[in-house]
């Protein structure tokens, strides 16, 4: 195995999920099959993740969006996570998931914005400082 890839796979793995209080995948897959774990982990963290095509950041927004589309909450509150640890504000955050309703519906961006809510309360960081209403907007819009 080439030590290399470890490495890569143990240095994102920290920079993504250090701080997640909730199971891992790479832990409920160890349970089931230890070595097919330690392959999916090696492709999945050490050789997607840490491809340096896009930075991280924009590597987790578009991971969001893509969870938020397909209303996979549980993985997406892991990513919602990690985006955070590589340095994505929550209103970056909040805006690629507001995009998405155009291709996955309200629902699907209500549920990503309440798991938003719930990973930003479980950090000490909601509320969020609101932003001013633009003009012309109402407190019932």
């Amino acid at each position: 195995m080439n030590a290399n890839i470890v490495d890569q796979t143990r240095q994102t793995a920290a920079l993504y999920f250090d701080g997640v209080k909730d199971e891992k995948p790479y832990a409920l897959w160890k349970a089931f099959d230890k070595d097919l774990a330690r392959d999916l982990s090696l492709f999945i963290t050490g050789q997607m993740y840490s491809r340096e095509k896009i930075p991280h950041r924009i590597r987790q927004l578009v991971t969001i969006a893509a969870l938020t589309v397909l209303v996979r909450p549980e993985e997406l509150k892991l990513h919602l996570h990690a985006a955070l640890n590589v340095g994505c504000t929550p209103e970056e955050i909040a805006e690629a998931i507001f995009q998405t309703f155009v291709y996955g519906g309200m629902p699907a961006t209500n549920t990503a914005l309440k798991m938003l809510q719930a990973v930003l309360q479980e950090r000490g960081a909601w509320p969020l400082s609101a932003p001013a209403a633009p003009s012309g907007a109402t407190a019932g819009d």
